[in-house]
């Protein structure tokens, strides 16, 4: 019997009874009509889709299996199907408890061995080219970047305007990157 030979009419109760006789097109009709409330409900319970789907083909296979104990004279069709659904879902959910979520991969703060051989590499550059510009120019530069004072505590530490540690800096980093772009050429 194909699912176009049912009878429009036919209720859940009538359908669960012939898939109980192992009537496959009944089993059809009965999976149309409630395969997406099935989901929507195993999808609120799990939350996962993936396993959402799993647990409603087990939902369809317990009803294959158990159609026979479908009772009519204790009710319609559909709140027999809808308990079987709620019992294969919790009972998936009790059998597979929900898969540990592995802990994202964090970013390391220490820099790895490219950030490392990089920055060994700019220091070994670096050095150098601090020596070819004027002794206070590097003094604050090194006070600046190598001591991590603000330009403030650099004027109040070597006695100095704050405009003169700030001229000095721009005027040494101007020397500096144009030392370094030339060794570059």
């Amino acid at each position: 019997m194909s699912v176009e030979a049912l009878p429009v009419a036919v209720s859940d109760g009538e359908l669960i009874e012939r898939v109980a006789a192992r009537d496959h097109a009944a089993f059809e009709e009965l999976h149309r009509r409630y395969v997406r409330a099935v989901l929507g409900l195993a999808l609120r319970r799990i939350g996962d889709r993936g396993r959402a789907e799993d647990a409603t083909q087990e939902t369809f296979t317990a009803i294959w299996r158990s159609a026979s104990r479908y009772d009519p004279e204790r009710g319609p069709g559909a709140p027999w199907l809808y308990t079987v659904a709620r019992n294969t879902i919790v009972n998936g959910l009790r059998r597979s408890p929900e898969p540990a979520v592995d802990a994202p991969e964090e970013v390391a703060d220490a820099p790895g061995p490219s950030e490392r051989a990089e920055a060994s590499w700019g220091a070994w550059r670096l050095h150098p080219a601090l020596e070819t510009i004027p002794a206070p120019e590097r003094r604050v530069v090194e006070l600046a970047y190598w001591s991590g004072l603000s330009h403030s505590e650099i004027a109040a530490f070597l006695d100095i305007p704050l405009g003169t540690v700030k001229t000095r800096v721009r005027a040494a980093l101007r020397r500096l990157a144009e030392t370094l772009e030339s060794e570059l050429r």
